[in-house]
Parts: C-alpha cells; structure tokens; sequence
C-alpha cells in the first residue's frame, strides 16, 4: 500500500496557496515554532552571550539557520506525510528504551523550561505594572493552562501566530541603540573564536536554544494537527511539501532573526557597560534602560510577555505530545478534554510542575543556561532518529528527504555534538 493510500492525510487547506493577501493567516506551524524558539529562557541566554562575548558570536546566526530550517524541515515532513507524531513513529520503529529515554529527555527539559519562562514572564510584568511577580506567574499559568485546555484549537491556533509578532519587539530594540553595523557586518560573515571551554559552552548554549528538542515534537505533531477531514482536502503531493518549506523558513527565519538581534543588541550596550553578568531576561530587560531609555525596557519586557505566552503552552503541548505517543493514548489539541483525557493531564501535570518549581523557592532562572546546554547534549540523539526516519522507504515512501535535508540534518547533529565535546576536552 502506498504511502499516499496509506494515510490520506489532508494539507492544511489553506497553506497549499501562501501568495496573494492574506499571507501571514495562511501560514502554518512554522511561524508558531520559530517564535516559539524565541522563549524566555532563550532571550536570557542569547542576551548572557551577547553581553559575554560581545559580537564574536553572530556568525552563528548565519551558520544556525539552514540547519534549524533542516531539523524542522525533517520532522514537518514526517508529520505531514504519515499523520503520526514523532512519538508514535520512535515507538513503532525503534527499541522501547530509545523512546523511554527520547520522552525523559523531553520531559524533563521543557518542565524546567516551563519554570524558567513563568518566573521570568512574572518579573518582566512587574517591569511594566507594579504587581507581585508572584502573583503575575500564577495568572499567566493558569491563564496558559485554561486556553490550552478549552480553547478550540483552531482558534487557539490563530493566537499563537498573532503572538509571534512579539517577535517584532527585538528588532525595534536594535533599532534603537547604536550599532557599529560595519563590525556587525564582519562579526556575522568572518568567524572569528576560540576553542576555549568558555566559547565551547557558549556555542552549545546557542544551538541547544535555537534547535530545541521540544519544537521537534510539536513541529511533527502541530502538522497533524492542521489536517483538514474534510471531502475536499487533497492528499500529500510535492505542491504541499514546498509549502511546507515556505512555512518552516519563513518561521525558522523569524526565530534566528530575533536571535541575531538580541545577541547584537545585548554585545552593544549590555556588553560595553561592562553588564556582563546577565542571568535572566528580565536582567537584560531592566539593564538596557540606563543605555538605552526606557522605550527600549519597556519593549524588551512586552516580547518576554508575549513570547512566553506562545512558548509555554509550546512547552507543555510538546511534552504531552510526547508521552501521550509513547503510551499510545488519544492526543492532539483538536480533542476535547473528555476525549483526550491523558493528554490534557500532561499539559496540566506540566504547568503545575512548573509553578510549584517556581512557588518553593528553587530558582529555575539560574538554571537557563544549564537548561540550552542540557537541550544542545539532548538534540543530537534525536535528530539521528529523525535523519534514520525520513530517509526510511517504509516510512516516507516517495517522499523521503533529499540529499539537501540530509546534509543539514546530518551538519546539526555533528556540530552539537562536537561543540561540547570540544568543551569537555578544553575543560
């Protein structure tokens, strides 16, 4: 039977055409994942790096993006093509103790993340309106959990890429420092580094944050969601897949941009200050206002704000995505509670986690830099099970990954495995 037979899947109805008005409507998951790489903890590290090592750093943005586009890319494919989630297709293709230990990995990381992102939306909204950060992180929690919960997906959807125009903020920042844009220029297409531990770390911190193990499983499982059932909707063919690639580039594009911003931004004011002992994005965000002016804070915090309310929910559906595969329930954020209950429980499970990281005393916030550097050691195991996946006959068929993905893939995998053995051995 053939993969098409076998499947059917339907294309998400409207990003089979991406020209013409209505452009950003008509995107898919893409633009959601690339925003949501963009997450808190992210801004706390790219602006510790930036701050840290001044522009030596940009040319990762560059060198970081068609191989972000190529992992997204991969697992975009495997979700469009068969309808199964990452999840479902390690546990139907390999051992159970790979997936065991792909799901802990997961977990484990995106609770972590989940803690780091709510502590630091609750100081960024103490920045903006005298209230207790506290109070802050328990609304937007349960405000997060609650939509995530009830929302139909199809509108929740359209949310999280309204949300993703808090991408935009970072890019208003750089706009308004000054940047010495000829060494910008030289800093971002001539690298320049060492092979220090220090610069090793730093690398693997920026990778393990910009290809995080977590928009694998929501890449993968989000392109299951955007299937149509109805008469209509036609099956795979190529016209869907170079959609698909317009979708995943133009939000990988979106998230290493924002990257190359904040980085930037961070190397020329935080790091010339002398500020560079920046542990959280809110840290950052507080900082720049004396170099800066408090239009730049003010504009810094909204985009921790708005961010965190795409990546946390990213977060939570990711890890049930996760588990809910790998124990073979219902899942997706298209169900109801009472059809999906073990799922749901997950993206429950996950918030509470969070919180209560939060609400006893340990502080995830210094933990963000530990937590890229742990998902930079996570990502090349499961990108070797991705690569093994799209190149698979029996699982693509006639749409398995070309020479281009591979290479991409196969360069991801070997860069984030080198950066910290390179520091280990520096050590």
């Amino acid at each position: 039977m053939s993969i098409r037979a076998k499947s059917e899947v339907a294309h998400h109805p409207s990003r089979g055409s991406l020209r013409g008005h209505g452009y950003f409507k008509r995107l898919g998951p893409g633009i959601v994942t690339g925003a949501a790489d963009d997450d808190p903890s992210g801004i706390a590290t790219y602006s510790q790096v930036g701050a840290a090592q001044g522009l030596s750093l940009l040319w990762m943005a560059p060198f970081l993006l068609p191989l972000a586009v190529g992992v997204q890319e991969s697992t975009a494919r495997l979700g469009l093509v068969t309808g199964k989630g990452l999840g479902t297709l390690i546990r139907e293709r390999f051992p159970r103790w790979v997936l065991v230990g792909a799901v802990l990995l997961v977990a484990s990381a995106n609770t972590l993340n989940i803690a780091a992102d709510l502590a630091s939306m609750g100081a960024a909204l103490r920045l903006l309106v005298p209230v207790p950060a506290g109070m802050g992180v328990v609304l937007f929690a349960v405000a997060i959990g609650v939509t995530e919960v009830f929302v139909p997906y199809h509108r929740y959807s359209r949310v999280l890429r309204w949300l993703a125009l808090s991408l935009v903020a970072y890019v208003l920042v750089l706009a308004v420092v000054h940047v010495n844009w000829s060494a910008v220029f030289a800093r971002t297409f001539v690298p320049r580094f060492g092979f220090d531990a220090t610069t090793m770390i730093a690398l693997t911190a920026i990778a393990g944050t910009t290809i995080s193990p977590y928009l694998f499983f929501w890449q993968c499982s989000e392109e299951v969601e955007e299937r149509d059932d109805s008469e209509t909707a036609a099956p795979v063919d190529r016209p869907h897949l170079i959609a698909m690639r317009v979708d995943v580039w133009t939000g990988m594009l979106s998230g290493v941009g924002t990257m190359f911003a904040i980085m930037c931004a961070a190397a020329v004011t935080l790091g010339k200050s002398g500020s560079v002992n920046i542990q959280t994005a809110e840290q950052a965000a507080k900082a720049l206002e004396p170099l800066a002016g408090s239009f730049a804070k003010i504009i810094f915090a909204l985009g921790i704000v708005g961010l965190g309310l795409l990546a946390v929910p990213v977060l939570a559906g990711a890890t049930a995505y996760a588990a809910a595969e790998a124990l073979h329930w219902h899942e997706g954020l298209s169900r109801r509670l009472k059809d999906a209950p073990g799922f749901y429980a997950v993206i429950i499970a996950s918030m509470a986690i969070g919180l209560a990281l939060v609400g006893i005393g340990v502080n995830p916030i210094r933990a963000l830099y530990l937590a890229a550097i742990f998902n930079g050691l996570t990502a090349p195991p499961l990108i070797l099970l991705i690569i093994i996946l799209t190149r698979s006959r029996g699982v693509l068929g006639e749409f398995r990954s070309g020479p281009a993905s591979l290479i991409a893939t196969s360069v991801a995998g070997i860069a984030m495995t080198a950066f910290p053995l390179i520091a280990l051995l520096k050590a």
